[in-house]
């Protein structure tokens, strides 16, 4: 059995995306199973051992503009794709996208599975489709999706896994070492966050930074995304960083960092502190572990299906905005990931 696992969606995504691939090598370690990513999640789960192959496409648009280049380039790829005469494509994701779907069916595999609430659109390709789930984990929404294959989903599921590049971790190694910064001995705090209300203010940070200092004699490497709040495509922290940076406080570190190197300094750090993202879940996959922070419920996507996985992941949730955690809420969360972080001693 030849199986393709369509993944477009980013870097966390993808993420939570490896149990599955755990799980689907465990139960059937006769499957040939390769992933279909972009160029820029694919490196995830690109070294993931259950994978024969993983396939790359371009992405056609890229910081708003348009490839032209790119869209050509899937061209030949999807004739390669048509050529391996997939079992099966599965459109993997915890609700319905089109875009998948249709990317699912184009390579042409015997069956295609995927979320859909009304199949009828798409044509007789969607050969097995699921009606969407109305809850559960985003991880276990994707384990549901082999169900027509004949494969149940497991009482429990395996901790999300990738391996940092080489660069990366590179870059993570020289910025440390130019602030006089050793790995596990701080902690990594980022703002960064889709909906305004999961994003901690420049008040809250400095009075963690200041308590984290105090109490374990741990410097912040503070991360914030360029941009304003008001970005169309994913709103930046310039504001909140103004002010952070503008308290000159020696022992937080500012880097405005691209996601792939937020991700190396999360990887070296005794614990994190996100939001509610992609950085989050890299974080609980790392060896600090995280705490992550939830706000507006299931406006802007709850912890029932977004928490951080993994023996060291922990949250907390406000009902409106995060600006409502006490500074105790947090301390109380961190103080044991700190007690035994596996870095920090």
């Amino acid at each position: 059995m030849r199986i393709l696992i369509v993944k477009r969606d980013k870097l966390g995504d993808l993420l939570l995306t490896t149990p599955v691939l755990e799980h689907l090598a465990a139960v059937a370690p006769q499957a040939e199973i390769h992933l279909l990513a972009n160029d820029y999640n694919a490196w995830v789960a690109r070294d993931h051992p259950a994978l024969a192959g993983t396939w790359v496409y371009p992405r056609v648009r890229s910081d708003g503009r348009v490839r032209v280049a790119a869209a050509l380039a899937q061209v030949p790829l999807l004739w390669r794709l048509r050529a391996q005469r997939f079992d099966w494509a599965i459109a993997m994701g915890g609700e319905e996208s089109p875009r998948a779907i249709r990317r699912a069916m184009n390579v042409g595999a015997r069956r295609v599975a995927a979320y859909a609430r009304d199949p009828a659109r798409y044509g007789s390709r969607l050969t097995d489709a699921l009606p969407p789930p109305s809850g559960g984990h985003e991880i276990t929404r994707m384990m549901s999706l082999l169900a027509p294959l004949g494969i149940a989903a497991p009482d429990a599921f395996a901790t999300p896994v990738y391996r940092l590049p080489a660069a990366a971790a590179e870059f993570a190694r020289q910025w440390l070492s130019g602030r006089g910064l050793a790995r596990g001995r701080y902690l990594a705090l980022g703002v960064g966050a889709r909906f305004a209300c999961k994003r901690p203010g420049a008040e809250q940070v400095l009075r963690w930074a200041r308590c984290f200092h105090a109490r374990w004699r741990l410097p912040t490497v503070f991360l914030w995304m360029p941009g304003g709040q008001d970005s169309a495509r994913y709103p930046g922290d310039d504001e909140i960083a103004a002010r952070v940076i503008g308290a000159r406080l020696p022992y937080v570190y500012p880097q405005s960092a691209t996601l792939m190197d937020a991700v190396a300094l999360i990887a070296d750090a005794a614990v994190s502190i996100l939001p509610d993202s992609g950085l989050m879940h890299f974080a609980a996959a790392s060896p600090g572990g995280v705490v992550g922070l939830f706000a507006g419920g299931e406006a802007t996507g709850s912890p029932q299906r977004w928490a951080p996985v993994g023996a060291r992941a922990r949250y907390l949730e406000a009902p409106n905005d995060v600006a409502e955690i006490a500074d105790e809420a947090i301390v109380a969360a961190l103080e044991p990931l700190i007690a035994d972080s596996p870095l920090a001693h």
